[in-house]
């Protein structure tokens, strides 16, 4: 798994060395070597002195994930675990298993446990740069059964395709634990990769995608669209940035469905329709997911938002 992530990694850094910086933008300084910088239950990626984004390592109470994500310009865009909804963890990863709920973090929700220490790589090809967290996490039930062996992927690359920034991969390999003939995937309609952010983004913001249709609504403000990218642009306290998620093409059911809420929050995630179709997966078989989360300083046009997706979606 740790040479299919390196592999990634490297082709993802020679297509994007290779690309220039679109008009609208200006010139950021040349992208500094990245690196990954552990602390106490904590592991930042940073370039030069600028953090990059900030990853919980242990299951804070009960997974992992991006706690915070820079802007090219260092503005941190994420809330975690807001009073409404303690659950939501900046930038997570979490789906139902045989109608165990890892979304939520309630008497009855399973937990992601990470095995063991977290693992690092870090990549260069010309003059850019990526860095990697890697970490094995075991999907366990309420009385401690595991279902699942995740092993996941978090990097980042500063880099300047349309435009400075922040582009951040997230890989997802899932299998049935051991003993397991079986599991069925299912869940909410939001469940997959989602972010929740800053209070100030959650009025005022504008969500679009690559297939310039709102979506379906399925409650209240909720909608969901099948599109391979979706952004949500909004003011983060002042500073106006743009957040996007994107669905590579080797995922199951590509394109996603594309969730997004607001109001009284905003929400953006990217979900496998696991509430209207169930998945099953078998022992020996492998669920792999490939996303890439990126931000922007500033109102990004759905031209640029395009540029950068063709540029990833090629890289695997």
């Amino acid at each position: 798994m740790r040479t299919l992530f390196r592999v990634f990694s490297m082709i993802v850094l020679t297509l994007l060395a290779g690309a220039a910086t679109l008009p609208g933008r200006g010139v950021a300084a040349e992208p500094a070597e990245l690196r990954v910088v552990e602390g106490t239950d904590v592991a930042a990626i940073r370039a030069g002195d600028r953090t990059l984004l900030q990853y919980c390592t242990k299951a804070a109470p009960m997974k992992p994930y991006v706690r915070q994500l820079f802007t090219p310009d260092g503005v941190q865009f994420l809330r975690d675990s807001p009073f409404d909804h303690k659950h939501h963890h900046a930038l997570m990863f979490a789906i139902g298993v045989d109608g165990v709920n890892f979304w939520e973090e309630v008497a009855n929700s399973g937990s992601e446990k990470p095995r063991g220490p977290i693992g690092t790589a870090t990549a260069r090809v010309l003059d850019t740069s990526c860095a990697e967290i890697l970490q094995t996490l075991d999907w366990t039930d309420t009385h401690g059964k595991q279902l699942l062996v995740e092993k996941r992927m978090v990097g980042a690359v500063d880099t300047k395709i349309a435009g400075p920034v922040t582009l951040v991969l997230w890989t997802t390999e899932l299998s049935t634990a051991p003993g397991i003939e079986a599991v069925k995937l299912d869940g909410h309609h939001y469940f997959g990769l989602g972010m929740r952010f800053l209070t100030s983004m959650d009025s005022g913001g504008r969500f679009f995608n690559a297939t310039k249709q709102p979506g379906d609504l399925v409650e209240g403000s909720a909608r969901l669209v099948a599109a391979k990218w979706c952004a949500y642009t909004a003011r983060a306290d002042g500073k106006p940035v743009t957040v996007a998620i994107f669905d590579h093409p080797s995922n199951p059911r590509h394109p996603n469905k594309m969730f997004t809420l607001s109001p009284p929050f905003a929400y953006l995630s990217a979900t496998l329709n696991l509430w209207k179709e169930p998945m099953e997966l078998k022992a020996g078989a492998k669920l792999k997911l490939s996303y890439a989360v990126a931000a922007w300083d500033g109102e990004t046009s759905a031209e640029q938002i395009e540029t950068l997706y063709e540029k990833w979606s090629k890289a695997k």
